[in-house]
């Protein structure tokens, strides 16, 4: 899956109004672009696409929702099976 847009993700930040953009503002502009930058690459993403297929498939839900505290993971565990699943 592919996501296209027909507007220009940088045109946010380059905007200028009537007035010269605070140090806020133009900060905020940054961050938004940003994220609308983070936003379309992981809706683009064959990985997280099939994540997201994963957990909103109401099978997957309601195993999350039996999860009991029998299978927490420490966050060190859990970042070496990432990196092991990663390679």
């Amino acid at each position: 899956m592919h996501i296209t847009t027909n507007w220009n993700a940088a045109a946010t930040a380059n905007t200028t109004s009537a007035r010269a953009p605070t140090l806020d503002s133009t900060r905020i502009r940054s961050d938004v672009d940003a994220a609308r930058n983070t936003a379309l690459s992981a809706l683009n993403n064959d990985r997280f696409r099939v994540m997201l297929e994963q957990i909103t498939d109401p099978g997957a839900s309601g195993a999350l929702a039996t999860m009991n505290s029998e299978n927490v993971v420490d966050l060190s565990t859990a970042l070496s099976r990432y990196a092991e699943n990663s390679k």
